[in-house]
């Protein structure tokens, strides 16, 4: 392939995804150290990508597929990784004409496992996938990981940051795009309920209805951040913090990428996807529980607003004292 001088990714969303494909840029900067960078993604989701090193230009996509093609079109990148590959990125690509690759969806094999159990997804993770877009340019995988760069300019609010102070702090993350994904408040207060150590809370502002139900009676050791946090800040103070208890979500990919040791509670997905915690130089860094045994799950490769058999066994079910024993023991040890 002649000498390549300038790269577009496509990852237009979610937060998790975009975290995930960090280390194709990484290795793709590794292998072509003289080449630019660009990636195109939704707005909402730059923060993750806008403290990157490797990355030369983030193109903001808001919609207006014409604005933004000819302006990647202008560009004449050399090539082009779709690590997206949906109807929008295949669009683009039609578009601009250069030479790409794209990410395989295994959306067939997906569907099998969500409609029959068949489980036919290979047993490796998304980030390896990613990789086999860009074997075609010799890229290979270096295993430090995802990567997600803090803005060193930022600060925490004042009660944040003395909150973190405290020995032995864990971050949780209370919301997700999707309820299914979601740890119910009533098994967050058993989980507080049986352990001691300090929580901070973390969401958006949707979800700060649901911190305050959640904080009666532990109001001496939990303190709720949702909806006063940036994405940059969220990642700062769980930079912070000793572990995040979380379901299924972007907040957990990037503890992943910062190190953070993970407690993940899985409700209508699966780790089989793919989209585990992404831990290749130390897999201790994340425990997984799920409830076994559930002839209905996964329901969703997503997820959904409630759950569609109405008893949301798979998040009801899980037993947070083997989980808060757990934390506990982990804590004592770090």
């Amino acid at each position: 392939m002649k000498s390549i001088k300038k790269i577009l990714i496509i990852r237009f969303s979610s937060i998790g995804d975009i975290v995930l494909t960090t280390p194709v840029v990484r290795c793709l900067k590794k292998c072509y150290p003289d080449a630019e960078l660009h990636y195109i993604t939704k707005k909402n989701f730059a923060s993750i990508l806008e403290q990157n090193p490797y990355i030369t230009k983030i193109h903001l996509f808001n919609g207006a597929f014409k604005k933004s093609a000819d302006v990647l079109k202008a560009e004449n990148f050399d090539f082009i990784v779709d690590l997206h590959h949906n109807l929008r990125s295949q669009r683009f690509l039609l578009y601009l004409q250069r030479p790409s690759s794209s990410f395989k969806k295994l959306n067939i094999r997906k569907w099998l496992l969500i409609k029959t159990k068949i489980n036919l997804m290979p047993k490796i993770n998304v980030v390896d996938r990613y990789f086999r877009a860009v074997s075609s340019l010799n890229v290979k995988n270096d295993l430090l990981g995802a990567d997600f760069f803090i803005n060193p300019n930022i600060e925490l609010p004042e009660d944040i940051e003395q909150f973190l102070h405290r020995s032995h702090v864990v971050t949780l993350a209370v919301g997700s795009k999707h309820a299914t994904k979601q740890l119910p408040v009533e098994k967050i207060r058993e989980l507080l309920r049986l352990t001691t150590f300090s929580v901070l809370l973390l969401g958006a502002s949707e979800d700060v209805s649901k911190a305050d139900e959640v904080i009666p009676d532990f109001e001496d050791r939990v303190l709720s951040a949702c909806g006063r946090l940036s994405l940059q800040q969220s990642a700062l103070a769980l930079s912070k913090s000793k572990a995040l208890i979380t379901g299924d979500t972007g907040m957990m990919h990037i503890a992943a990428a910062l190190n953070i040791h993970i407690f993940s509670l899985w409700g209508n997905t699966v780790p089989a996807f793919g989209m585990y915690p992404y831990c290749p130089k130390d897999q201790s860094l994340a425990d997984v529980f799920q409830v076994s045994n559930l002839s209905c799950r996964p329901c969703s490769k997503l997820g959904y607003k409630k759950c569609p058999k109405g008893h949301f066994k798979c998040m009801l079910n899980q037993d947070m004292t083997t989980i808060a024993h757990k934390i506990s023991v982990f804590l004592l040890k770090s």
